[in-house]
């Protein structure tokens, strides 16, 4: 096909470009700015005088967060969450989502469990009959509950449940005539026929339990069992009342500020989901069944 280059196709190529870029800087900038604010010195960052570029480059406030040592605890606790967590949510959510993707014919349990789930996306019974609930299973204190403790997004089941839905049903017709069971059907054929779907769900998974702060602070008595977004929320630039600094510590907050302690809060926080990003972006634009029929 040959494309037909007249003058309004290239003045809306121009003004498509112009838009788009416009777009990708209002999304860059924030990240951008946070990161000029963190580098720079107390006097410019809390007068608001950062824009465009760090004014007084200064590191205090990375060596403030990554200089302790429950830093790096905190960072490991959060990736095993977040490995163990998303392996674990995603297990339960495919072996969720299946059986619902059926007809009530197939599933007959399909009707009530769905009306459950809906009921649970609508409405939440609060933190206190949450938390007594934690508690009965002895998960106080403990790294499970880091896991455990909202494991089931209705949402992402919901996402995973229409798109196997959609799959085409001669594939597991085929299955089934060459002796397939449910389970291998599952494993072996509806799942790797939902690669995008399932890495759309696994980002979404695995972001979520890394920016998730909440359950740390009320799950966990302990500072050096804080997750890493628990702990850097608890970090504060502040003298103690009542309490005598030495001459070093008194340098130490005076180099600090709080707005670019919140912004350096920010950047290290994105910076393991930025990396995370680009590996699972490609199926994002994979065919929906990836040529699992051939026409």
């Amino acid at each position: 096909m040959v494309e037909t280059k007249t003058v309004g196709s290239r003045v809306f190529k121009v003004v498509n470009y112009i838009i788009l870029t416009i777009l990708a800087i209002s999304c860059l900038y924030p990240l951008w700015y946070e990161l000029c604010v963190s580098l720079s010195d107390k006097l410019a960052a809390d007068s608001g005088a950062v824009t465009l570029w760090p004014i007084g480059v200064n590191f205090a406030s990375y060596e403030l967060i990554m200089g302790d040592g429950t830093f790096w605890n905190s960072f490991m606790i959060s990736v095993g969450r977040v490995v163990l967590g998303t392996i674990w949510t995603m297990v339960v959510i495919i072996m969720m989502a299946y059986p619902l993707s059926k007809t009530s014919h197939e599933y007959k349990p399909r009707t009530i469990l769905m009306w459950v789930l809906v009921f649970c996306m609508l409405f939440n019974g609060g933190t206190i009959p949450w938390y007594i609930t934690m508690q009965k299973y002895n998960l106080i204190d403990n790294f499970a509950a880091l896991i455990f403790a909202g494991s089931v997004p209705v949402f992402n089941v919901l996402l995973l449940m229409n798109f196997f839905r959609n799959l085409p049903a001669d594939i597991e017709e085929a299955a089934l005539v060459d002796g397939a069971g449910p389970w291998r059907i599952l494993w072996t054929i509806v799942v790797p026929c939902s690669v995008p779907v399932i890495a759309t769900v696994v980002l979404f998974t695995s972001v979520g339990y890394w920016n998730e702060y909440f359950q740390g602070l009320v799950l966990m008595n302990t500072e050096d069992k804080y997750p890493l977004q628990t702990y850097i929320r608890q970090i504060t630039v502040q003298i103690p009342a009542g309490v005598t600094l030495t001459t070093e510590q008194y340098q130490q907050l005076a180099k600090n500020s709080n707005k670019a302690l919140e912004a350096a809060k920010v950047f290290i926080a994105m910076i393991p989901m930025l990396i995370v990003y680009p590996f699972l972006q490609k199926y994002f634009v994979s065919g929906i069944t990836l040529g699992a029929v051939k026409g």
